[in-house]
């Protein structure tokens, strides 16, 4: 018999403008007076005056510094145990790589995590997963939800332009995550979390208000945008799975990212993914298409769309990436009824050529 289980979610959840200035006043409240920092390439220049005044300001010590650049898994072993013992809290700050590398270095030294994200790239910020190469892979492995998560409007409005469009494209892959996850749980392929899947399902209704009511390149949107990502993050650490926000379309992009000779940032991926695999599973929830071209998703991608047999393999390839795995692609016909999909829906043909 089943039992309620004890969710961990972050204790710290500050979204505005100018959030940056303010964490040495967060973790002053919190008594962590030890910080380790880890940047993305070229973010401490962006952040580094707001940041570290208000750390002096309230007399907060960075005992260590790194700059990431790659998500070797050894490596961020090797990192983490040469972090000084005095160190009580870690702060990831910029972008995927930084924010995965950090969060696992604070996952096995057992200190609280702190997560800044300075773009809405995908929702892996305050998710209980890290994104890592395991072995030259590209794996999810898992590690443990932020104990904060500081997003900075004024930083994140500024990120390039396909990051924000990367976040819809995670975003949107709830769509079809959801669709796949639950047709398991019917087939009695995987276990389900009413509760899970409630939330991813808010997440993407209040994404879907906030476009039909707000200018999506406003800090209000974008903030928005933020929440969505954040409360996917707590359902996958309710499910204890990937699963309200990963499903077939996920599938696709991990494909893309082990055949296309230059892969595209993984939300971009995953949106088209997810576009195609709900009208697989004749699957329209909050009408995803005018979404993701009222949004600018569409248009932005066919500026420079997918290569159509690059795609086409890719979706061939990735019932293959996860073994015992269900989702619409498992099906038999799948693939023939994407590719008749591909050459014949105005969205796609704009997307993928």
């Amino acid at each position: 018999m089943s039992v309620n289980k004890a969710i961990n979610i972050p204790s710290l959840l500050k979204i505005g403008s100018g959030k940056i200035s303010k964490i040495g006043k967060y973790l002053y409240d919190r008594q962590y007076f030890k910080a380790a920092l880890f940047f993305s390439s070229g973010i401490e220049d962006v952040v580094g005056t707001e940041l570290y005044g208000g750390l002096k300001k309230f007399g907060i010590e960075v005992v260590h510094k790194d700059s990431i650049s790659d998500i070797n898994i050894e490596n961020i072993i090797h990192t983490a145990f040469k972090i000084p013992a005095t160190v009580n809290v870690l702060i990831g700050i910029g972008g995927g790589k930084s924010l995965d590398y950090s969060k696992y270095c604070a996952h096995i030294l057992k200190i609280p995590f702190i997560s800044v994200p300075t773009s809405v790239s995908n929702d892996g910020f305050c998710s209980p997963n890290a994104s890592l190469l395991v072995e030259g892979k590209r794996k999810s492995v898992k590690s443990s939800i932020p104990y904060g998560v500081v997003a900075d409007i004024d930083v994140i409005i500024n990120a390039p332009e396909e990051t924000f469009y990367s976040g819809i494209g995670d975003m949107i892959a709830k769509v079809s995550a959801l669709w796949d996850w639950k047709e398991a749980f019917n087939k009695k392929l995987s276990d389900y979390s009413d509760f899970a899947a409630l939330l991813a399902g808010n997440s993407l209704d209040s994404l879907y208000y906030a476009e039909a009511f707000a200018n999506f390149k406003s800090k209000e949107f974008y903030a928005k945008l933020v929440n969505s990502l954040v409360i996917s993050g707590i359902a996958m650490e309710v499910a204890d799975s990937s699963r309200p926000a990963s499903g077939s379309e996920h599938l696709i992009s991990h494909a893309l990212d082990y055949i296309s000779l230059s892969p595209r940032i993984h939300g971009i991926q995953t949106g088209v993914a997810a576009y195609l695999c709900a009208r697989l599973q004749n699957n329209n929830t909050g009408n995803i298409g005018a979404f993701l071209e009222n949004t600018g998703f569409v248009g932005f991608v066919g500026k420079a769309p997918f290569d159509k047999q690059t795609f086409i393999k890719a979706i061939e390839y990735a019932p293959k990436v996860k073994s015992d795995y269900y989702t619409i692609l498992s099906e038999k016909d799948s693939l023939e009824k994407a590719i008749n999909l591909i050459e014949s829906d105005k969205i796609l043909k704009e997307m993928i050529k």
